[in-house]
C-alpha cells in the first residue's frame, strides 16, 4: 500500500467536490474549447459549475428529480456538464458506450430503465427510433448540439439558460439537494455483449476516495493541462481524467482524434494524459521515426547510454528536442485498461518522460494501484492507493496467485445480480480475476487474466498477454493474439499458436518483402528468435498472418473469446509453422 505523499483536499460525495474546489480554483480555466484553428472558447471552474448547477435545476423542474439518466457521445465538454448535473442533485447517471450499434443500445436503455438521454448529434436518429418504439421508461431527448428546443427535445443549452432563469428567482431544489453518499449513484455496464454485460453499481464515496487517493500520491495541481482521449463513458477516463481534473482545479482539453494526439499535446501544451497502451506504443515508434527521418536516431541512442543513469529532470533536458515534439510540457502519461510492455515503459523513461502504469477495473471506481515519482518500479503496476488493501490468494508454486483487494472504491455490487455479486464479493475482498506476483516491497505485477491462462498439459500456464507484448514488439506487428490449440486428440497435448495482424507496408519495407511467402517467412524468423529466449513449451509453433484488426472493447482491449471464437469457427489454419 502506497503511503500518501501530497497533500489532497477531502470530499465526501461529487458536490463537495465540485464545491470545495471551485472555491479554490474558480477563476482558472477548466475547459479550452477549439471553436476553429487557433480560436478557442475558455470557460472558468467557476462558469462550470454555475452551467451543472442550472442544468441540474431544469432537469429536477421537468420531472427527472430520482430518475435515471443516461449519455452517450464524443468526448467534450457538455457530457461533462450532464454527468455532474445528473449525479450532483438530480438522479442516476447512465453512461453509455458511444461505439454500440442500435441493437444493443436499445437493449441497454431497457435494461437500465433510463427516462432521458443526452447525446451528441451523430445518435439523433437512433435515439428518436428507440424512444418511437416505447423502449423501456424512456421519454425524453436531450440533445447536446441543439441551440433550443426543437421537435420534442430538449436542447441541452436552452435548459441550461431556462435553469439560469430559475436559480436567479431562487429554484434551490438542486443546489441544496443532500447527496446520500453510499447509495448507487452510478451505473457502469461491462464491456462484452449487452446480454452478458453486468451493470456495476457505484457510489459518491466510491469515486472520490478514488479521486483523494490518487491526489495523495500523483503530483498533479492547477497549473496542469490534461488531454482527455479515451471515451469518457470509460471509468477510467472518467475518473482519472474528467473528475480528477476538476478536482485538482485544472484545464481540460479535447483530442481531435488518434491521428492528432501529438498535435494536440503540442498546440495545449499538455501535462497530463491518461491512455492505453497502444497510445504510448504508436508515439514512441512516431519518436523514432522522426528521429530516424531527422538523421539523429544513431547520435541519440549514443546519448542514451552516457545519460542512462541521470535523473529524469537530467534526461529531459538532454532530450529537450524529444519532449517539445510532445509540447515540451508533459509530466505525467498514466497507461491503463491494458498491459503496458515494460520495454515501452523504460524507453520512455531514458528520455525523462515520467510513464507510469496504473491498474483498476470498473468495480474499482477504477484505480487499484498506480506507479509514482516514489513508488515506480518497470513492469510493476506501482502500489496499491493508500485506501486499497491488496493480497494474492491461491498462490501458486511461481509465487502467482489471483489479486483481492478490499477498499471503500470497491463497488456496491452488480445492479439486480445477485448471483454475480457473491461470486466476486467474499467477506468484504473483491475478487478481481487477474492473476498476479506481489514482491518483498509491495510492488505488484500483473501476469494475466485467470480466465485468459492457457494451462498446458504438463501442468504449465502460458500467459497470453506477456507472450503478446513480446510479439507486438517485432517490427510490422502492429497487434497479436496468442492461444491454446490441441494439437492430437490422443494425448490431449495444447500447443500454442499467433494471431499476428501485420502492416504490409512497414514489413515489405523493413523485410525488402513483396510476396506472401517471403513475408510468412520473415515474421516467423522473428518469431523463431522470440521462441529461443523462452523455455521450450512456451514456443510458438505457427502463426495465422492477417491484416485485418483484432476484435477489441472501446478502449483497445482484446476481446479474447470473441477473436478465439473466430479462429475455430473459420478453422483458420496457420500459413506458416514455426
Amino acid at each position: 500500500m502506497s503511503e500518501r505523499l501530497y497533500e489532497y483536499t477531502k470530499i465526501t460525495d461529487l458536490k463537495d467536490m465540485l464545491k470545495k474546489s471551485g472555491d479554490q480554483y474558480g477563476e482558472k480555466i477548466a475547459y479550452q474549447i477549439k471553436l476553429e484553428r487557433n480560436k478557442y472558447q475558455n470557460f472558468s471552474h467557476k462558469q462550470v459549475r454555475e452551467m451543472i448547477d442550472s442544468l441540474g435545476t431544469s432537469l429536477i423542474n421537468i420531472g427527472l428529480k430520482n430518475k435515471r439518466i443516461a449519455i452517450i457521445g464524443e468526448n467534450r465538454y457538455e457530457w461533462e456538464i450532464a454527468y455532474l448535473s445528473i449525479v450532483c442533485g438530480t438522479g442516476i447517471v447512465v453512461p453509455l458506450d458511444k461505439s454500440l450499434p442500435e441493437n444493443e443500445l436499445k437493449n441497454l436503455i431497457e435494461r437500465s430503465q433510463v427516462e432521458a438521454i443526452f447525446y451528441t448529434e451523430k445518435y439523433q436518429k437512433t435515439l428518436e427510433n428507440i424512444k418511437n418504439q416505447g423502449v423501456g421508461k424512456l421519454k425524453h431527448l436531450i440533445s447536446m448540439d441543439l441551440k433550443s428546443n426543437e421537435n420534442g427535445v430538449y436542447s441541452q443549452h436552452e435548459l441550461i439558460e431556462v435553469g439560469k432563469n430559475l436559480v436567479r428567482n431562487g429554484d434551490r431544489r438542486f443546489i441544496d439537494a443532500k447527496i446520500d453518499n453510499s447509495k448507487m449513484s452510478i451505473m457502469l455496464f461491462t464491456s462484452g455483449t449487452t446480454s452478458a454485460s453486468k451493470i456495476v453499481a457505484l457510489s459518491h464515496r466510491n469515486i472520490c476516495s478514488n479521486l483523494m487517493d490518487i491526489a495523495s500520491i500523483l503530483d498533479v495541481n492547477s497549473n496542469d493541462v490534461f488531454l482527455s482521449f479515451l471515451p469518457l463513458h470509460h471509468v477510467f477516463e472518467c475518473t482519472v481524467g474528467f473528475l480528477f481534473s476538476l478536482y485538482k482545479g485544472a484545464k481540460t482539453v479535447f483530442c481531435d482524434g488518434m491521428r492528432h494526439i501529438q498535435e494536440n499535446m503540442v498546440e495545449y501544451k499538455v501535462s497530463i494524459m491518461a491512455s492505453v497502451p497502444a497510445i504510448y506504443e504508436r508515439i514512441y515508434k512516431m519518436i523514432i521515426k522522426q528521429l530516424d527521418r531527422d538523421g539523429k536516431l544513431d547520435e541519440t541512442m549514443k546519448l542514451l547510454e552516457q545519460h542512462k543513469d541521470d535523473t529524469m529532470e537530467e534526461k529531459k533536458k538532454v532530450f529537450q528536442n524529444i519532449h517539445d515534439g510532445l509540447g515540451g510540457n508533459v509530466k505525467l502519461l498514466i497507461s491503463g485498461a491494458a498491459s503496458l510492455d515494460a520495454g515501452v515503459e523504460s524507453e520512455y523513461r531514458k528520455f525523462g518522460i515520467n510513464l507510469v502504469q496504473g491498474y483498476g477495473l470498473t468495480e474499482t471506481s477504477p484505480v487499484v494501484a498506480i506507479g509514482s515519482k516514489k513508488y515506480y518500479k518497470t513492469g510493476s503496476i506501482g502500489k496499491s492507493v493508500p485506501s486499497i488493501e491488496a493480497k494474492l490468494v491461491d498462490v501458486n508454486s511461481e509465487g502467482v496467485g489471483e489479486l483481492v483487494v478490499k477498499g471503500p472504491s470497491v463497488m456496491i455490487e452488480y445492479y439486480a445480480n445477485k448471483e454475480e455479486t457473491n461470486k466476486v464479493l467474499q467477506d468484504g475482498w473483491f475478487y478481481t480475476g487477474d492473476l498476479a506476483k506481489i514482491d518483498d516491497e509491495g510492488y505488484i505485477f500483473i501476469c494475466g487474466r485467470k480466465k485468459s491462462v492457457i494451462v498446458l498439459k504438463n501442468g504449465k500456464n502460458i500467459f497470453p498477454e506477456e507472450m503478446e507484448n513480446l510479439l507486438n514488439r517485432i517490427e510490422g506487428v502492429d497487434e497479436s493474439f496468442i492461444f491454446g490449440k490441441q494439437v492430437s486428440q490422443d494425448t490431449n497435448d495444447i500447443k500454442i499458436f499467433a494471431k499476428i495482424v501485420f502492416n504490409r507496408e512497414i514489413v515489405e519495407d523493413t523485410y525488402k518483402v513483396k510476396t506472401e511467402e517471403e513475408i510468412y517467412k520473415a515474421l516467423s524468423g522473428k518469431i523463431k528468435e522470440i521462441n529461443q529466449t523462452m523455455p521450450h513449451y512456451k514456443a510458438i509453433r505457427g502463426i495465422i498472418l492477417t491484416e485485418e484488426p483484432l476484435i477489441k472493447t472501446t478502449t483497445n482491449k482484446i476481446k479474447r473469446q470473441s477473436n478465439l471464437d473466430i479462429i475455430m469457427r473459420e478453422g483458420s489454419e496457420c500459413n506458416c509453422k514455426i
